[in-house]
């Protein structure tokens, strides 16, 4: 592949290489509205980022090693798990992302083309067992979604299967969601409190279905569109979509420690070095999360480098996206503010650290944001990157000196 198969536009390379560091945007972000992926990769301030989507969430313990010595060979080694439960290696080059997608492909890791990567945009529950129909309704929607004659959908669009005894992702950003109801499995439009009753055999034609009404009764606008702003919008379902109840569930709070069925590890804002990579995928299969996490399959998980395995870590309450000069779009550095940041929020709460106003490591509200300007970091209390901040631009240095003010319900000038 050449380089001008894969280049992004509109996204200038970085001023010293795909290595080098890039100077931040001028006049906001650049808002892409796609997803990388393994043969669409996505230019960033240290290379080009390659996303991988496993197979119904899950890598064999021959898949997760054979990433790990991958990313060593063909990128810097850094991998990222997304909000969309996929694995992202970093740092590749143009000459080096031809080899990786050979890699890749002979691990099964690679769609036929773009496009079915594309449409293959799919989170599933991670806590299944094989005799579930889960894993079967994974595959048989990731088979639908790459077919020839799938439909047409925006970039971001999505699909959860959470057919586990209780749904898990209701906080997991998707479109069309296959859930366990009160009274058997329902296919629901993500915004709606009920869906449609399905069976095992008709879950993914009638998901399909539902993509293709969303398509047709306007719910793409200039390539992109969201199910849940299209019913905000006023758009009503189909009455089959209104029939049967959504079960009514606390959002599921992930955290690490050992389960049922094995262990779930987090990582410092969802990063990890290969290394780490290989040494879990010598335990046991792992399965890829939405909440960058990794589920590792009936095993325990001993100490190791770069592994948060307590509940209690303070790491787990601060997000934070790669930042400048990792990130083409970043303003400022944002992990060091974060660690700093850290040990500082209160039981309970969410810090998030945006390099800027796309907030793509967590577009939804926390307790505190701080979202990069040209000279500090702007503050937003209980809202969202893209929000108006409440307080003038600090520098990160008075953030650290300060940081009991950030969570204050009266605060007092940091100035």
């Amino acid at each position: 592949m050449t380089s001008t198969q894969f280049r992004v536009p509109g996204v200038r390379a970085p001023s010293q290489g795909v290595n080098g560091p890039a100077p931040g945007p001028v006049g906001g972000p650049v808002i892409q509205g796609w997803c990388p992926g393994a043969l669409r990769p996505m230019l960033s301030g240290d290379g080009y980022v390659v996303r991988v989507r496993p197979q119904g969430g899950r890598l064999t313990q021959e898949q997760a090693a054979g990433i790990a010595a991958l990313a060593l060979a063909h990128g810097n080694g850094l991998i990222d798990l997304s909000a969309r439960a996929n694995v992202q290696l970093r740092g590749v080059t143009e000459t080096s992302h031809a080899p990786l997608i050979d890699g890749l492909r002979s691990l099964g890791l690679i769609d036929d083309c773009a496009e079915a990567e594309a449409r293959r945009n799919i989170v599933v529950t991670p806590f299944w067992s094989a005799c579930e129909v889960t894993p079967v309704l994974a595959a048989a929607l990731a088979a639908a979604l790459t077919a020839k004659d799938a439909p047409a959908l925006p970039g971001k669009f999505g699909f959860a299967v959470d057919t586990g005894p209780i749904p898990v992702l209701r906080a997991v950003s998707a479109d069309i969601r296959l859930e366990r109801g009160p009274s058997g499995l329902i296919c629901r439009a993500d915004g709606a409190g009920y869906g449609a009753a399905v069976t095992a055999e008709t879950a993914v034609t009638t998901a399909l279905a539902l993509a293709r009404w969303f398509a047709a009764n306007g719910g793409i606008r200039e390539g992109r569109g969201r199910m849940a702003a299209h019913l905000a919008r006023g758009a009503v379902l189909p009455e089959a979509f209104a029939r049967s109840e959504a079960t009514v569930v606390e959002t599921y709070q992930p955290v690490p420690g050992r389960l049922t069925r094995g262990t779930l590890v987090g990582f410092e804002f969802g990063q990890m070095r290969a290394e780490t990579l290989a040494a879990l995928a010598a335990l046991a299969p792992l399965r890829v999360t939405p909440w960058r996490m990794l589920f590792v399959e009936g095993a325990e998980v001993p100490a190791m480098p770069g592994i948060i395995r307590e509940s209690r870590d303070p790491m787990l309450h601060v997000l934070a996206c790669t930042g400048a000069p990792g990130c083409v779009q970043a303003l400022q550095p944002t992990r060091a503010l974060a660690r700093a940041l850290a040990p500082h929020v209160p039981l309970g709460d969410l810090l998030h650290v945006a390099g800027c106003a796309k907030g793509c490591a967590h577009p939804e509200p926390c307790a505190v944001t701080l979202v990069a300007r040209a000279r500090g970091f702007a503050v937003i209390r209980n809202g969202a990157a893209a929000e108006a901040p409440d307080a003038p631009v600090f520098p990160a240095a008075t953030l650290t000196c300060h940081p009991e003010t950030l969570f204050d319900p009266t605060p007092t000038d940091l100035s």
